[in-house]
């Protein structure tokens, strides 16, 4: 690379993406929140638990990544249930996602993997720990709306479950696309 050319960075990060069809039935929510209240924020990226909150890395070294990520071991099948609604008041609304041991270990392990082999930090879950959720409206949610909003989700009730078979790297682009899905060795 010559000197004078920067080094480019994406950003990446690490989720369980939903299975269709909760996929779909979760993205609707957000399209109606488009609809009724212009809120496109969550749109970005496609309905997921964040296991490892955004991050940056070298464009040129994104093979590096995918090549330690798939080194990860987690050698449990378990399910993972989506139960009525919730919110980080006064800004974020999401599915919520009821406890779960199996996705503790699995973030757990996951953290001190990407902190240990990949040099990552999820600092923010740090200090607020894990609270696994779906989000559907956040980062264009206003105070302003937000009691509005929360008032349509908050006593409105949806139950779904899936297996977890594996994670997902999501990348950057004009919105957050998966780039690779790491299966778990039990599938």
């Amino acid at each position: 690379m010559p000197e004078n050319q920067p080094v480019l960075n994406n950003k990446y990060f690490i989720a369980i993406l939903l299975p269709e069809p909760i996929l779909g039935q979760v993205e609707s929510y957000k399209q109606e929140l488009l609809k009724q209240f212009n809120l496109r924020g969550a749109l970005r990226s496609p309905a997921h638990i964040t296991l490892h909150r955004p991050f940056e890395w070298k464009q040129e070294k994104e093979n590096v990544l995918i090549e330690t990520l798939q080194k990860f071991s987690f050698n449990f099948k378990f399910e993972i249930e989506l139960h009525n609604f919730n919110c980080f008041a006064p800004r974020v609304i999401y599915v919520d996602v009821l406890k779960n041991e199996k996705l503790e270990e699995l973030h757990t392990n996951l953290k001190y993997f990407a902190q240990n082999n990949l040099n990552l930090l999820n600092e923010v879950e740090d200090m607020r720990g894990f609270h696994p959720h779906v989000t559907i409206a956040f980062r264009d949610l206003r105070k302003n709306k937000f009691e509005k909003v929360w008032t349509q989700f908050k006593e409105k009730k949806y139950e779904a479950k899936f297996e977890f078979t594996g994670f997902s790297l999501l990348k950057l682009n004009s919105k957050w696309e998966e780039i690779n899905f790491f299966r778990c060795n039990s599938v």
